[in-house]
């Protein structure tokens, strides 16, 4: 009997799955190593020192970086041909984060928004590479201003900070040197890709009229995400100053990113408590500021939770409009036929 199943996309879906099950393992294994370690108070202390000026000043913040991130996102998605209302682009981002935080890997929202945007405006591929794009501009920023703070401000990792900015240097060269080699020399329908690729992310992120906007939206994302963080380090009472505070929390930050984590946990408190203990303030305080980290990016992405149920009932509204509007003419009909009894009274 002949199969009529695509091999390479069977290959494919078994290599998806299991990369998302390492994504789920790596960040609980995270977890399961600290809970041995240290037990569960630090988590418990993360959550109960929050108050609720913490958690309004964290919920006002994220508004800010979730208003920052959607207007870099419309910026990117435009030239790509995918339009975004400023106030759609919000709404959608908001949803975003909200599955971030509760499904595992940390980047199921964000490929629900670019596939949501892409079947909206009817170019699937072209809505989920806008998303890329955007989440690319934001890490790139991101990382140029955790490497500018961990070479000027003392740190656990300021000795080490020059070596690996120039190792990130050669790969990041290395990286390019090899992909412009592809492009011009590789196997046709690759080089093909990467110049298509090229021009699109020279239009989405390099046009003189979006970088500008870009960087600046970027550069206010990661202040508002770095006083989140200062407001679960002061919620815990963490005795250092906030110039002192700042390296850790961009380093806390960049582990977050790692895709290897429960809805964002895990790598995160790994290397919080990493991180604090090398501050000298201990590996109980890292992972306790980074649970309340943890427990105040949930809260404020909570209006998203209200973007899904609006999403839910849109089209249970829409049917039940459809089916009145569908009913109106036979229902007048019925009222206004004359009736066999009355004609022959």
């Amino acid at each position: 009997m002949l199969s009529l199943r695509n091999p390479d996309g069977g290959r494919r879906r078994v290599g998806r799955r299991t990369w998302a099950w390492v994504r789920l393992l790596g960040g609980a294994l995270v977890l399961a190593v600290l809970v041995r370690r240290l037990g569960t108070g630090p988590f418990l202390t993360g959550v109960r020192t929050l108050g609720p000026g913490t958690l309004l000043a964290a919920t006002a913040l994220t508004a800010g970086t979730t208003l920052c991130s959607a207007w870099r996102w419309r910026s990117i998605a435009a030239p790509l041909g995918v339009p975004l209302s400023l106030r759609g682009a919000t709404a959608a981002y908001y949803r975003s984060q909200l599955l971030n935080c509760v499904l595992p890997g940390g980047v199921l929202g964000d490929v629900h928004r670019g596939v949501v945007s892409g079947a909206d405006a009817g170019t699937l591929g072209r809505g989920v590479r806008a998303v890329v794009w955007e989440r690319t501009a934001g890490q790139a920023v991101q990382l140029g201003v955790a490497f500018a703070v961990l070479l000027t401000l003392p740190s656990p990792v300021h000795d080490a900070a020059p070596a690996v900015l120039a190792g990130a240097a050669v790969l990041a060269v290395g990286g390019w040197l090899a992909l412009r080699s592809l492009a011009r020399h590789g196997p046709a329908r690759l080089a093909r890709s990467l110049r298509a690729a090229a021009a699109e992310g020279r239009d989405a992120l390099l046009h003189p009229r979006i970088w500008p906007g870009v960087t600046v939206a970027s550069l206010l994302v990661v202040l508002g995400h770095t006083g989140t963080f200062l407001l679960a380090a002061a919620a815990v009472g963490v005795p250092l100053s906030p110039a002192r505070l700042v390296p850790l929390a961009l380093v806390v930050l960049l582990a977050g990113s790692v895709p290897l984590n429960v809805g964002g946990w895990g790598p995160r408190e790994g290397v919080a408590a990493w991180a604090f203990a090398a501050a000298g303030l201990g590996a109980d305080g890292g992972v306790a500021v980074a649970t309340a980290f943890g427990v105040l990016t949930v809260v404020a992405a909570l209006p998203g939770a209200v973007v899904l149920l609006l999403g839910w009932l849109r089209p249970r509204w829409t049917s039940a409009q459809t089916r009145r509007a569908v009913s109106a003419p036979a229902v007048q009909v019925a009222v206004h036929a004359p009736t066999g009894g009355s004609s022959h009274g």
